[in-house]
């Protein structure tokens, strides 16, 4: 078989794919077709990375698909979750802010929930989760979820083995009626090397401003990589499903980790472009009955710049 034959192949399993999850619409192939546009030496440098000028202009792309994408998560009233998990430091937070620097916070909202109080630790595991979830108009980004009691409350003791195998046998459940209820679940992986981690953390311990990112718990997973290694590939296990699969973004590269998330999200999530268009705004009303009181009984904020 010629190297043509082989990639008119892989183009026809491409396309199987595609009809198996179910077309996307115009909007969501244009994202696709812009994203392979330009050659090699506008997109990367010299050493392999992605230029910052190319990574601009992908990410400006991708974000105002996002704000189409929220204009019809709104007018047709769908509900969205999506999971990000992975380990400290992998950037989902840095994936999540892009996401949301330029839509409605009221319409793309973030869910990060802390540690549970005494009670919440007595309620049904996924009660405290189910208050967040997305209503009809809403995407909600769960900046971990509850995908924390397989990884973290397991390997660090805050589980019994019995919650911990109730949570595995229930979480397909769980999703699967988020899902039949007319839910669109997605769920992320961020998946980063030893050495690139490490090489975070040390940045975290050494930046001021990064350094509130290094909790106490993500020094003590840093001798603990093998037993959170084994504990993802057992939550894979029992929760990578056909219905609700796992997507393992490589995050080494923080840019290209962002990219290709939010164009992934974008292409599985079909919505058409209903962004509103130019507006022209009308004469501002002016009123000469309007006197502003004396500046000096106001309080102001100091100009120090």
């Amino acid at each position: 078989m010629g190297k043509k034959d082989k990639k008119k192949t892989k183009a026809e399993e491409d396309e199987n794919i595609v009809v198996e999850r179910g077309a996307p619409d115009e909007a969501t192939q244009e994202v696709a077709a812009e994203a392979d546009d330009g050659g090699d030496e506008e997109r990367y440098g010299a050493s392999g990375k992605l230029k910052r000028g190319f990574y601009e202009s992908e990410m400006l792309r991708l974000q105002e698909e996002l704000v189409k994408l929220q204009y019809w998560v709104k007018e047709k009233g769908l509900r969205v979750g999506i999971v990000f998990e992975g380990r400290d430091a992998a950037g989902k937070g840095g994936t999540i802010k892009r996401i949301t620097e330029s839509t409605n916070p009221r319409v793309i909202r973030v869910v990060a929930l802390g540690i549970p109080n005494n009670r919440e630790k007595s309620q049904w595991y996924f009660q405290r989760w189910v208050a967040e979830l997305p209503a009809a108009g809403e995407v909600c980004l769960f900046d971990r979820s509850w995908y924390t009691r397989a990884i973290t409350e397991y390997v660090q003791g805050f589980c019994t083995e019995a919650e911990y195998r109730e949570f595995m046998a229930s979480c397909p459940q769980f999703e699967r009626m988020l899902m039949r209820s007319g839910m669109i679940l997605l769920k992320y992986w961020f998946s980063v090397s030893d050495e690139e981690q490490e090489r975070r953390f040390q940045q975290r311990a050494a930046d001021p401003k990064r350094r509130w990112k290094l909790s106490p718990m993500d020094i003590k997973s840093r001798d603990m990589w093998v037993e959170y290694s084994q504990a993802k590939d057992r939550m894979f296990d029992f929760t990578d499903t056909k219905q609700s699969p796992w997507y393992v973004v490589n995050a080494d590269d923080k840019k290209r980790a962002r990219l290709n998330c939010i164009s992934h999200i974008l292409s599985q999530i079909p919505y058409e472009d209903i962004l509103p268009p130019p507006m022209a705004l009308p004469p501002r009303q002016t009123s000469s009955s309007y006197i502003r009181p004396p500046i000096d009984q106001q309080t102001f904020v100091p100009e120090m710049y």
